[in-house]
């Protein structure tokens, strides 16, 4: 069996994989050799972001599982690979704490005006200015999965009250006061004072946020989006920011990446942007190199794997 690695693994990740597949031979392709090394790569485990020659790949037939490194699976879920007997699993709820961080670092600082005190400070003005609070809002996650649901258990403590949507609205927790299915996000724009997009690139969610969607949500609301780019049409935020309906948005990733120069988001001042760091870690490669060597553990037992996708064409696993 040959494991192609391709996520920024050390040696000693390397050495414990090993130890979990004695027989193996164990590459890390690295993004430099990810394209030549997966052709004869039987278990692929990572996130390229380079172009991986996914047809030649199915056609070749002998890969037999990806395990990605990430939780969006939009990197290798190709219709060749979706149409294969190729098994995928997600990394999804793995990185679900640091994104949350991300998540609360880039929404503080929307509503305790941080862009503004940021430009204020290289002014040398030391000027009282209007904040807003976290405590009390009402907040809307659009899809509960790992991170939707580690994020709302955070907010919980904060006082919120926190409505959200998933495709599999099932196992409500405690602390999320309604889930509702997908197609009530318009109901859940309506309702909230912010809306953090948590959901999966597929052909539903793709755009989902546009004109009219963003014209439902209430005036002077907030859009943070740790997901997906091009689940937000950016133009259409764009208007909607600059029209003074939304009051703010913040994003870790957006529609093309990276943001082009000539974007207009960049001088929007109640918008924060990051260049997609939300899930990145000191711990982040140890957790997924266990994440993987217990998957893999359980692959070579025949036992079921964790974050399996059931169904290839939601791009995320099914939670039941």
């Amino acid at each position: 069996m040959k494991i192609v690695l391709c996520y920024p693994v050390e040696p000693r990740h390397v050495e414990q994989i090993r130890s979990v597949a004695p027989t193996a031979q164990v590459v890390d392709a690295r993004q430099e050799h990810i394209d030549a090394e997966i052709l004869s790569a039987d278990v692929y485990c990572g996130h390229a972001k380079v172009p991986v020659p996914w047809d030649e790949v199915v056609r070749r037939g002998r890969l037999r599982w990806i395990q990605s490194s990430a939780a969006g699976m939009d990197h290798c879920l190709v219709p060749s690979v979706i149409e294969s007997d190729i098994i995928v699993t997600s990394a999804s709820g793995v990185l679900a704490d640091q994104v949350t961080e991300h998540c609360l670092a880039l929404l503080t600082g929307l509503l305790r005006s941080m862009p503004v005190f940021f430009r204020a400070q290289q002014a040398k003005e030391f000027i009282r200015r209007p904040t807003r609070d976290l405590h009390h809002s009402t907040i809307g996650i659009v899809g509960l999965g790992g991170v939707g649901r580690r994020l709302a258990e955070v907010l919980a403590t904060f006082k919120t009250r926190i409505l959200a949507t998933d495709m599999f609205p099932v196992d409500r927790p405690a602390h999320v006061e309604e889930l509702w299915p997908a197609d009530r996000l318009d109901d859940l724009l309506a309702a909230v004072d912010i809306v953090i997009l948590c959901a999966p690139l597929n052909e539903q969610t793709r755009g989902m946020i546009d004109a009219a969607a963003l014209a439902k949500m209430r005036p002077d609301s907030l859009l943070v989006n740790m997901a997906r780019g091009p689940l937000v049409v950016e133009d259409d935020l764009v208007d909607a920011l600059i029209s003074g309906h939304l009051g703010g948005a913040a994003m870790d990733v957006t529609e093309v990446e990276p943001l082009a120069e000539s974007s207009r988001l960049w001088d929007l001042p109640n918008v924060i942007i990051t260049p997609h760091v939300a899930g990145q870690s000191a711990r982040r490669i140890d957790d997924m190199t266990d994440f993987f060597c217990e998957n893999l553990r359980r692959y070579q037992s025949g036992q079921p794997l964790l974050n399996l996708l059931t169904d290839k064409q939601l791009g995320f696993p099914i939670r039941k």
